[in-house]
């Protein structure tokens, strides 16, 4: 074997082990990042939610209050995203925003990202990842009505 077709093999196998890795796939899947300001916390999130290597969102389902905080940390070596955004959704019941509530989305979360949403309006969310939604990868935030004081 020559050493240019050694040479050649090896980029092969490098560029298959980047991609198998997750770390092509920002290259390949571009997703518009937007979010609508409220992404960054002020203090410690009110729930967690963790995206998996399964395609799924762990806890699929979470219920907080009005005024509270989810964060997402992408636990995976995929690329994720967190989309509450009907314009994005391949298929329509992959989605529910309550009324008078804004879409939200994280764009492309790498391994280890993290992103937040405050949630202001009460209901049901129903949110994808625009990669995977068509291995069924989505969840659900249930938004009570803030507590009175």
């Amino acid at each position: 074997m020559s050493t240019m077709s050694r040479i050649i093999g090896l980029r092969g196998y490098f560029f298959l082990f980047l991609l198998m890795m997750g770390l092509l796939v920002p290259l390949i899947i571009s997703t518009p990042g937007y979010s609508n300001g409220d992404s960054t916390p002020s203090r410690a999130p009110d729930a967690v939610v963790t995206l998996t290597d399964m395609l799924t969102f762990d806890p699929y389902d979470v219920v907080i209050r009005a005024g509270q905080t989810v964060e997402w940390k992408n636990g995976s070596v995929l690329v994720h995203t967190v989309t509450a955004d009907p314009g994005l959704a391949a298929n329509k019941k992959d989605i529910a925003l309550p009324e008078g509530a804004k879409p939200f989305n994280s764009g492309n979360m790498e391994p280890g990202g993290v992103f937040s949403h405050k949630f202001t309006v009460p209901g049901t969310y129903k949110y994808f990842c625009i990669p995977h939604e068509g291995a069924s990868m989505v969840g659900v935030v249930t938004v009570k009505p803030a507590a009175h004081r």
